[in-house]
Parts: C-alpha cells; sequence; structure tokens
C-alpha cells in the first residue's frame, strides 16, 4: 500500500492528530475572544477591555505555565519570568497591545468575518519580513503567493470602490503589528522557553492599562460583563497554551492550514452573536487569501522540511 499515511508510525498520526485537535480549539478560543471583545466594547471603556483581556490572560497563563517549570515553587516563578532578551520581550509584547488596540477599534465598525479576512494578510508580511531581519531567502514562487495574497485582502477591502468601513485600515495596520510580534516570537524561541514567552506576552499590557485603570474604570450595569472579562482574557490564555501545546506534539507544517479554520467559527460567531453575514466580495477575497496561504505554507514546508516554524499564530 503506498498511501502517504501508512509510510508515518502510528504513534506520530497519533500526535498529530491531538496536534491538530489543540490547534483547532486554539482558534476556537480566539475566535471566542474577538467576539467577546467586540460585545464588550460596546458596553464598556476600549481601557477597561484591554485591562481585562492582558491581566486575566497573565493570571491564567502563569498558572498553565507554571507546572511545566522544573523546580521548587520559587524556582519556578524565577523561571518563568527568567528571559536572556529582556528588551525584546518587551518589544512583543508592546506590538501585542498595538495590534490588541488596533484590531478592537476595528471590530467595533467590522464584521468579525472581514476583520479575520484582512489579518489573515500577516503569514504574507511575515515572508516579507523575514528576508531583511531572519535573512531567509524567498524564491519568485512564494512571493507570487505574497502578492496574490494581498489581492485577496484588496478584494475584501476594496478601497475606492465603496468596499467596507475605512476602519479596514487599521485592521491591516494590526496585522503589520502581528506580523513583527509573530518576527519576533521566532527570534525569542531560540533563547527563552515557550512559557516564559507567554508570560511576558501580557506582562506590559497588564501593568500599563493597571496603572491607568482608575481613569477609565466604568462600573458595568450588569454583573454578567464582569464574567465575561475574565473570561475573555482567560480564553486569550488558554487559546495560547493550547497552541503551544500542540507545537510541541506536531510539526508547525501540519497544523498551521488549519488556523483557517477560525474564518469558520468566526462566520458562525459573527451570525449568532451580532446577526452578520459574510457577503460575496468577504467571501472571494478571503477564499483568495487562505489559497495563497495554504501554497505559502506548502513552499516553506518544501523549502525547509518538516523543521518549518509557524509562520504566524492564529489571530488573538
Amino acid at each position: 500500500m503506498s498511501s502517504s499515511s501508512t509510510q508515518i508510525p502510528a504513534p506520530l498520526r497519533e500526535h498529530r492528530l491531538r496536534g491538530i485537535g489543540l490547534m483547532c480549539m486554539a482558534v476556537l478560543g480566539f475566535t471566542c475572544i474577538d467576539t467577546i471583545g467586540k460585545f464588550l466594547i460596546h458596553h464598556m471603556p476600549l481601557g477597561q477591555v484591554i485591562w481585562g483581556r492582558f491581566t486575566f490572560a497573565l493570571l491564567v497563563g502563569s498558572l498553565l505555565s507554571l507546572p511545566s517549570v522544573a523546580g521548587s515553587p520559587s524556582e519556578k516563578i524565577q523561571g518563568l519570568v527568567r528571559t536572556h532578551r529582556m528588551w525584546l520581550q518587551l518589544f512583543r509584547s508592546s506590538l501585542l497591545i498595538g495590534s490588541t488596540v488596533l484590531n478592537f477599534v476595528a471590530l467595533r465598525y467590522l464584521q468579525l468575518d472581514q476583520a479575520l479576512a484582512i489579518m489573515f494578510s500577516t503569514p504574507f508580511m511575515v515572508a516579507a519580513l523575514s528576508i531583511p531581519i531572519l535573512g531567509e531567502r524567498v524564491g519568485p514562487r512564494r512571493w507570487a503567493a505574497i502578492g496574490v495574497g494581498f489581492l485577496g485582502v484588496l478584494v475584501v477591502a476594496r478601497p475606492g470602490f465603496g468596499g467596507i468601513h475605512p476602519a479596514a485600515i487599521l485592521s491591516f495596520l494590526c496585522a503589520v503589528c502581528y506580523a513583527f510580534y509573530s518576527i519576533s516570537t521566532r527570534l525569542l524561541a531560540n533563547v527563552d522557553s515557550s512559557e516564559t514567552t507567554l508570560f511576558y506576552s501580557n506582562l506590559v499590557g497588564t501593568i500599563g492599562y493597571t496603572i491607568i485603570l482608575p481613569l477609565i474604570w466604568h462600573s458595568p450595569d450588569n454583573p454578567l460583563l464582569y464574567g465575561l472579562m475574565v473570561l475573555h482574557g482567560s480564553l486569550a490564555a488558554l487559546g495560547h497554551y493550547l497552541m503551544i501545546r500542540a507545537h510541541k506534539i506536531a510539526p508547525a507544517s501540519v497544523l498551521s492550514p488549519f488556523m483557517y479554520t477560525q474564518i469558520v467559527w468566526v462566520i458562525c460567531a459573527g451570525y449568532l452573536v451580532f446577526g452578520d453575514l459574510p457577503n460575496r466580495w468577504t467571501l472571494i477575497g478571503s477564499a483568495i487569501v487562505i489559497a495563497s496561504g495554504l501554497y505559502l505554507l506548502y513552499r516553506e514546508r518544501k523549502v525547509r522540511g518538516e523543521s518549518v516554524p509557524p509562520s504566524v499564530d492564529p489571530v488573538a
């Protein structure tokens, strides 16, 4: 039998299937983050929503990460906060703040599927930025995939043709921030543990917005909103934790295509929560972007083999 599946040992297949399952759960969590965030920004100040997202993500993420750090309780904490590239960690965390703010402001005016379709341009930016920053080589076929992918983004936004709200520009800037965030993640992967990087991801946002919280706090009228704030940050931490676990047991080249399942969850959430349905331009543009992204991932796999790092984290 020549089926490719028979050439992979059963334990390895099982690990890959588990990794795929964890990745799909992670992107479902990221969809819930955007859905809850879009709901919350219509009921409380944006800064308060961002504070909840980072603060509870920091708390829950630390609780999830500590068991993976060796040593006594005090040694675990020291191991979690110890970094060899402090300034890069802080810069990466600042990029996440920027992308989060831009994303939430954009979601005030855009549908979930529209914002996500534009955010799917991030892998193309990462591929382009990897040339000057990481010294990688991008061949003509991957450049073609990058160009077609950006064409798909233009189909979604349709600038100058009565397209979607101008807030689409903010989604594009969010993708730029997230591209640099992903590049810095690759750089840190060589020097710091994933648990340490996850900790610092939320640290700057927590500290910064805690300082200004007394100036922006608005007590929610509905107690349910408090619970959603906690859930918002908790899902952010859980989603990133599941994604990290997925990459520990399965190759990134196997997992990365499944980040595009997020578009399915986003369309469902947009309809169920906000009554939004994607228009034909969003669907056509998303199809172009996803096809180009999958081809880009295929070319990366061909060039680098199974060790290819993830082009981008799922949108969070």
